[in-house]
């Protein structure tokens, strides 16, 4: 099957697929956790939190009420987006592999949980913005609190995107649910922060292991 031309259209999980935000959530988390009286000594215990939605994950990761989680998320922003929002590296090879879709006539879009405001920041620091016909995400008061509602919101400015043409690609299993919602497909990417079983589990249609292997699946 030639995948380039089934896939005309593509969507980008940010965090742990474009680029490695390791440093930046792990440090804005352990001081928002600070602020909330927890105390984190190492913040590399905290690497689950990339990916899912932040809210559920202070939830039921630190036994938050609601309330408690909303305000861990206003401390969680108060250091990412000043300091936490640019911790941040794009994997090697993701810039020419957006070029060459984009050259390809490929319609490249955004589906993260991050919000818009600080995903079109942090596209536009690693100098990727350019090959993105759409950014789609969370917003700043939670509008669109799953992987789904932000997919919906991508698939709204693409009306010919169907299952047969597009694709999903993420590193966790929300990104696989999230797409399956849908009806598409969803490409998994090991070189990110979920594991294999994850994205098996979750339904993943490919899975490969680093930026050259999905350049070989996309083009």
């Amino acid at each position: 099957m030639d995948k380039s031309a089934v896939f005309k259209n593509l969507l980008f999980d940010l965090d742990g697929t474009l680029t490695d935000p390791a440093l930046g959530i792990t440090s804005a988390a352990q001081y928002a956790l600070c602020k909330m009286g927890i105390e984190v000594t190492d913040r590399t215990t905290l690497t689950w939190l990339i990916g899912p939605p932040l809210i559920g994950s202070f939830e039921e990761g630190f036994g938050m009420t609601n309330l408690q989680a909303l305000e861990a998320l206003k401390h969680y922003r108060e250091y990412f987006s000043e300091k936490g929002i640019f911790e941040n590296q794009i994997y090697p090879g993701i810039a020419e592999l957006l070029s060459d879709l984009k050259a390809a006539g490929r319609r490249v879009m955004v589906a993260t949980s991050k919000p818009e405001d600080f995903t079109h920041r942090i596209l536009e620091h690693f100098d990727i913005a350019r090959y993105f016909d759409f950014v789609g995400g969370n917003t700043m008061d939670e509008g669109r609190p799953t992987k789904a509602d932000v997919i919906a919101h991508v698939l709204r400015s693409c009306p010919d995107a169907a299952p047969e043409n597009t694709l999903m690609i993420g590193d966790r299993r929300y990104d696989v649910e999230g797409a399956g919602a849908f009806g598409l497909d969803c490409a998994g990417v090991l070189y990110g922060y979920g594991s294999r079983e994850e994205l098996e589990q979750a339904g993943a249609r490919y899975i490969v292991e680093s930026v050259a292997a999905l350049r070989e699946l996309l083009l």
